[in-house]
This record gives C-alpha cells, structure tokens and sequence, in this order.
C-alpha cells in the first residue's frame, strides 16, 4: 500500500458495501484521521481500511 499523508485523497469500504470518498487530515502510531467528503464528518481508522483509488476499494469488495 502507498503510503497516504495528510491532505491526501483516499477510499474507505463501509460495511462491505459503500466506498466513500474521504480526505486524510493527519496519521500517527498507524491510525489515519479522516474526513468524510460527502458528509464533512470524521473518524479514525487503522491504515489497512484505507484504498489510494477507487478501483482498489471496489478490488477488495470483489473478493469478499
């Protein structure tokens, strides 16, 4: 995986099903603050959540 710095553009899987857009804000100790494009909302997730496109966030729920 690239590795992803705040101000970088990545995609989270939500339940299995929904990829969201979302904005890196900062990464310390392998947790990821993120910010929801769609929604402005936040959380902090583990590195392995994270896709650099689009097409690998889809990628990994093809093989589920």
């Amino acid at each position: 995986m690239v590795k992803l710095k705040a101000g970088d553009t990545a995609f989270i899987v939500e339940s299995n099903r929904f990829i969201r857009e979302v904005e890196i804000k900062s990464c310390a100790g392998g947790m990821y603050l993120i910010k929801f494009k769609d929604s402005g909302g936040g959380i902090k997730v583990k590195e392995h959540r994270l896709f650099a496109t689009k097409e690998e966030a889809e990628a990994s729920l093809k093989a589920c």
